[in-house]
């Protein structure tokens, strides 16, 4: 394993530990709301936000044990977060299911990316991300079985959710 791909492997534990900060933070947003505009989506949001919060963990030991700082950007995801997700929730279950399935959408693509960019050269960075992908599908796919897809909110959600999403990965990789 050589130093630049154990320094990109670092930068993209770095960023998506950030954004398990921040989807943990969307998924907290949303349950306050979501108990008035979509309680029958209250159990489903703690389910992904307990998953958001293990992934979160095991982005932040993998960083522990290489003796790397989390992302400047943690804080700012995890405010966007919340943010994102009280006004999320505020619209209720089809702005909920829109918002997810466009934020994993994105982080889907993101870590095929990252496994095939590390593949070979950082069996840890692969090991870390590989073990969250089946349930970031679990999300996606289960939002997107809502029916939600035609709806107002998202075609109104979808492009802002995802280039937000976009824009905060490529911000935190250059930080």
């Amino acid at each position: 394993m050589n130093a630049a791909a154990t320094d990109l492997g670092s930068r993209i534990l770095k960023v998506n530990h950030a954004g398990e900060h921040g989807a943990v933070n969307i998924y907290t947003g949303q349950i306050l709301l979501a108990r008035l505009t979509a309680p029958h989506m209250v159990a489903e949001l703690r389910e992904f936000r307990s998953h958001e919060q293990r992934h979160r963990a095991i982005f932040g030991a993998e960083l522990e044990r290489r003796g790397r700082p989390r992302c400047r950007s943690y804080h700012l995801c995890g405010a966007g977060g919340l943010v994102l997700g009280l006004v999320t929730g505020l619209f209720g279950s089809a702005a909920i299911s829109a918002t997810t399935t466009a934020v994993e959408s994105v982080v889907l693509r993101h870590l095929e990316h990252q496994l095939d960019v590390l593949r070979g050269n950082d069996p840890d960075a692969i090991t870390a991300i590989a073990s969250i992908v089946a349930e970031e599908q679990q999300h996606h796919d289960q939002s997107l079985a809502h029916g939600q897809t035609g709806s107002f909110w998202a075609r109104l959600l979808d492009p802002i959710v995802t280039n937000s999403t976009e824009a905060v990965i490529w911000m935190g990789m250059r930080l």
